[in-house]
């Protein structure tokens, strides 16, 4: 990867839908060669997806929680992973090392749903303890900044 594939992701990043003439534009590069630089990063797996982004305030989620879970002794982890997906109010999971075995990521219209949500976990998904914290204001640094971080050899 050289700088021009850095500053095509990092406009990506910023706008997704950006035409390849756009990002050609911003690089001084043609489209057609935008478009096999991007069709070669997707290749190799460096660029994964175009992804939309959702106000979940505006579709009435204004609560959003991260969530320590630790599951009972005996728990199949696995389970509990694929049975996350019968509970919609969790948009993100992930397994952790050390007190807790995962982080939730649940967004809620207010503290009663919250609250049915925890019973949820707890009653129909193995969780033995649980420790919230309301999310009270998010940082979107994403991960434009590593574009500008050479990889230590």
């Amino acid at each position: 990867m050289d700088q021009i594939d850095r500053d095509l992701l990092a406009q990506l990043l910023a706008d997704g839908r950006a035409t390849y003439q756009e990002l050609g534009r911003s690089v001084r590069l043609a489209p057609n060669t935008v478009a096999d630089r991007v069709r070669r990063m997707r290749a190799a797996g460096v660029l994964t997806g175009f992804h939309a982004q959702l106000d979940l305030a505006a579709l009435g989620r204004a609560l959003t929680l991260l969530t320590d879970i630790r599951l009972r002794d005996g728990a199949d982890r696995g389970a509990f992973e694929a049975g996350l997906v019968r509970v919609p109010q969790v948009i993100s999971a992930a397994r952790l090392t050390g007190e807790y075995d995962f982080q939730l990521r649940v967004v809620c219209a207010n503290s009663a749903e919250f609250e049915t949500v925890v019973d949820t976990l707890k009653r129909d998904h193995d969780v033995r303890e649980s420790r919230s914290r309301l999310l009270l204001h998010e940082l979107p640094l994403g991960p434009r900044g590593l574009l500008d971080v050479r990889v230590p050899t």
